[in-house]
């Protein structure tokens, strides 16, 4: 029995939306990394970009349990000397709720080349607002 291997040209593509209110973060991270990649597929081949596009609306409702809002931090460097700088999640998921919970998607996804041709599929949007209509996104249930 030969093991199937699909090819990059033969990939078909659909179009999820995802609304993130009242959604703890991980689990929504987790679920869609999956679709990203196409884990979800039966077709599904770990070197080949087979996943889906997937909209997330409502990213400033999503929710973090426990203390995370105010332990967890969000840490970048300039690359300078001294130069790390920390932002704890409350305040990023105040000012930046999209970038926080694309974050938490990508950081799930394979990094290198392929990690960041999946990434270019996601759209995350703070409200309930987007412009990916004309595609006709189903909803993905969140399980």
């Amino acid at each position: 029995m030969k093991t199937f291997m699909e090819k990059p040209a033969d990939v078909q593509r659909k179009w999820y939306i995802v609304d993130a209110q009242d959604v703890v973060l991980g689990r929504l991270a987790t679920r869609v990394a999956s679709v990203l990649r196409g884990k979800h597929k039966p077709t599904y081949t770990p070197h080949v970009d087979s996943g889906d596009y997937v909209i997330v609306i409502n990213a400033d409702k999503a929710v973090l349990t426990g203390k995370k809002l105010d332990q967890k931090m969000y840490y970048h460097h300039s690359g300078y000397p001294g130069g790390l700088s920390e932002t704890p999640y409350r305040s990023l998921m105040e000012k930046k709720p999209e970038f926080a919970v694309k974050k938490a998607i990508v950081g799930m996804l394979p990094k290198g080349p392929l990690g960041r041709s999946m990434a270019k599929k996601l759209r995350v949007y703070a409200g309930a607002e987007h412009e990916y209509a004309a595609q006709k996104p189903e909803t993905l249930e969140l399980k």
